[in-house]
């Protein structure tokens, strides 16, 4: 299995960093000089804010995405894999692979709603369709929390396959699928009574998977053998594999069901520079298009035009014009930027920065909050 150095060995302290957009001419490589001009036919193309999480800063970003700069930067949780918006965009969810715990804090006030305590080094937090309900994959113990947002309280602890990653609900919130990344298996359980249903075998290192607008077909890179799987969610079967670049990590469709995107990681030896731009309609690779130093994270605004990618090895995220399949813009963010989540709530510009006062290992003892945290990175994912 390929092992793709995804986390900071060690955890520093963020310098917050200017919201800086340049051009990018895709080659991977140093920016052209900042311009204004270059990007004036995007400003205000999208209104919103979309969340990274700098998971070697201990700290998360806010874009404004109507200018593709630095709105604020939110610190206090450490190493946080992933950052989920609520569907309502209200609520912002990251998740400490360090101290074992899921956060909730306010889309507009910043302020922390609350954190819960979950299962050994999470990995990905997601929240249904109706909001009622968060789930965290934890990646030491071999489960998903189950999570009642109402009441900030986990209800559940589903056990599912090796080393579960990322996780998404189905369009309708029936189904969760979780990507097993230490194992050969998609995950996939019933929302209704939080029971597993089946395992599916898709291939070597399933690392995150993406739901196709309609439900029908769930699709999951395999970072191990550099493709993506596409699985008939009706019969729950695998039906497809196209390849991609190496070490494919990150998943995502757009909203008009045109692209799948797959952000192409690679090593921290060997750098992934691409996104693999798959038609969704042919299961064909139309295109692969230069991003970054470590493609890692991807979402695509609301609108299905532009398409955000961390860039773990480059502390940056590059902005894809989804038309013309080219980076527009490229923002400096955090250390090691990892997961990222789009809300169409857009924060005042330029916002003063913000520290959460996160209680002292809400997860648990410290000496079994370092463990955790250790064992769910041994493959760096």
């Amino acid at each position: 299995m390929r092992v793709a150095a995804l986390s900071a060995g060690a955890l520093a302290t963020l310098a917050a960093m200017g919201g800086l957009a340049a051009l990018n001419d895709n080659d991977g490589g140093a920016d052209e000089d900042p311009t204004e001009a270059g990007l004036a036919s995007h400003r205000g193309m999208v209104e919103g804010t979309v969340w990274i999480a700098n998971e070697g800063g201990g700290s998360l970003t806010a874009i404004d995405a109507a200018t593709n700069r630095v709105a604020t930067t939110v610190a206090g949780v450490e190493g946080p894999h992933n950052v989920q918006v609520a569907p309502d965009g209200a609520s912002v969810w990251t998740v400490s692979g360090h101290d074992g715990y899921a956060a909730m804090l306010s889309a507009e006030s910043l302020d922390l709603h609350g954190v819960v305590p979950t299962g050994s080094a999470p990995a990905h937090v997601v929240v249904s369709p109706d909001g009622s309900t968060a789930y965290t994959s934890n990646g030491a113990d071999n489960t998903v929390s189950v999570i009642d947002t109402s009441t900030m309280k986990a209800i559940s602890t589903v056990e599912v396959g090796q080393g579960p990653h990322g996780l998404r609900p189905s369009p309708d919130g029936r189904w969760l699928v979780v990507a097993n990344v230490a194992d050969t298996t998609l995950s996939v359980i019933d929302t209704r009574n939080n029971r597993l249903v089946t395992d599916v075998e898709v291939g070597n290192a399933p690392a995150q998977v993406a739901f196709s607008p309609d439900g029908r077909f769930v699709y999951a890179s395999l970072n191990g053998a550099d493709a993506v799987a596409k699985v008939d969610m009706t019969t729950r079967e695998l039906v497809d594999t196209v390849a991609v670049g190496d070490g494919p990590i990150q998943t995502y469709v757009s909203g008009d069901n045109r692209y799948l995107l797959v952000a192409n990681q690679g090593t921290e030896d060997s750098p992934g520079t691409t996104v693999s731009v798959i038609d969704t309609k042919t299961f064909t690779v139309k295109a692969e298009v230069e991003t970054g130093q470590g493609s890692h994270g991807i979402v695509i605004d609301p609108s299905s035009r532009h398409a955000y990618i961390t860039n773990i090895y480059g502390d940056d995220v590059a902005v894809l014009d989804l038309d013309e399949l080219k980076v527009v813009a490229r923002i400096p963010v955090g250390d090691k930027p990892n997961g990222v989540s789009f809300s169409s709530l857009a924060l005042d510009a330029e916002r003063d920065n913000v520290t959460l006062d996160v209680p002292d290992a809400p997860g648990g003892p410290d000496d079994e909050m370092g463990d955790g945290h250790e064992e769910g990175h041994e493959s760096g994912h």
